[in-house]
């Protein structure tokens, strides 16, 4: 998937301000602090390099060692004004300072301790900057969840422990878990908690206003094998510039909306349900229509059908069940996957 612009942007003004205290780096050391390639990190410097401020003649541009360049070392010889500390109005700083209130209310931020501590970092010294007119403002969320049921999850999360809940879903169906709890995030107006699921065998998300009880247990949470690098819990709640896609599922599917955060729901005439949620993480979301298809219906953009249908192929092909091996009576991955009615 293409990165998005504005998490190249933060990438490329970290790169400026991180090489201007540091001295030179290697662009290999660049790129672990960065979490991407060496060949990103070219590209980023190459990008740098004709960047600049007003005028954009050679002495307007940042600038790079050259010669360091060539030996794999980055040196940053001329910052451009980008590293300068930020001013800002008493309007702007006002409105930072809000921001930064309601997202330290938020069961996400209260929940991780590192964050809560970065967040109160930045608040405090935001707040002694501005003044008085910090003191005026006055920031209240209305609470994601039962105050037990939050208090409950908050320390499990601290403490590393494995949660007991019991939760509803939209349909009034009342079930027990087991879960380990992993982390707490806000998307919209609604508050998930992600967790591996003893009962699933599988990472869920649970909104936490439909968690009616949580206990937080003394037993530790496990790693499970295999599991722990593949499972992308921000990617199935990232969102901004990914493309959509909607998915019509038979009712009993109805988990998936339930469990994962989507866009929309839409209960249909028939008793089927749509959903519309954005394709952040392609891989999970192809696994998990070819672990859901006879509950499939149809799948839209036609692309990510194809994706599906072609992954679900290959993957009989190692079995050794072609598609012209299954008989008309029965209906495979790929089928579900594209048809508008499996049955």
């Amino acid at each position: 998937m293409a990165e998005r612009a504005d998490d190249r942007l933060l990438r490329l003004l970290g790169i400026v301000a991180y090489l201007d205290g540091a001295g030179p780096v290697s662009v290999a050391d660049l790129a672990r602090r960065f979490g991407t390639t060496p060949a990103q990190i070219q590209k980023d410097v190459d990008a740098l390099w004709v960047s600049g401020t007003p005028g954009y003649w050679p002495d307007d541009l940042i600038d790079f060692d050259a010669a360091s360049i060539d030996r794999g070392v980055v040196h940053l010889t001329e910052a451009r004004g980008m590293t300068r500390p930020l001013r800002l109005g008493t309007r702007e700083a006002v409105a930072l300072v809000a921001a930064l209130r309601a997202m330290k209310a938020t069961d996400a931020v209260k929940a991780d301790p590192a964050r809560s501590a970065v967040v109160e970092s930045a608040l405090r010294k935001l707040t002694d900057a501005t003044g008085e007119a910090a003191s005026a403002v006055d920031v209240r969320l209305a609470p994601g969840g039962d105050r037990q049921v939050v208090s409950a999850i908050s320390s499990a999360l601290a403490a590393r422990h494995r949660l007991r809940i019991r939760y509803v879903t939209s349909s009034d169906v009342v079930s027990e878990r087991d879960v380990d709890p992993v982390r707490l995030h806000t998307q919209d107006e609604f508050a998930y908690l992600a967790a591996w699921c003893y009962r699933a065998e599988a990472p869920r998300t649970f909104r936490v206003d439909r968690i009616l009880e949580a206990t937080e247990t003394d037993i530790p949470v496990r790693s499970h094998p295999g599991e722990p690098s593949e499972i992308d819990f921000g990617a199935l709640f990232a969102g901004g510039s990914s493309p959509l896609a909607t998915i019509r599922f038979a009712p009993r599917a109805r988990w998936f909306a339930e469990e994962t955060p989507v866009e929309s729901v839409r209960n249909l005439p028939d008793g089927d349900f749509e959903v519309t949620l954005r394709v952040t993480n392609p891989g999970w979301l192809r696994s998990s229509l070819i672990r859901l298809a006879p509950y499939v219906r149809s799948v839209s953009p036609r692309a990510l059908a194809d994706d599906v249908a072609g992954a679900a192929a290959q993957a009989l092909a190692v079995y050794g069940a072609g598609a012209g091996s299954w008989d008309a009576d029965r209906v495979t991955a790929a089928d579900a996957a594209t048809s508008p009615n499996p049955h």
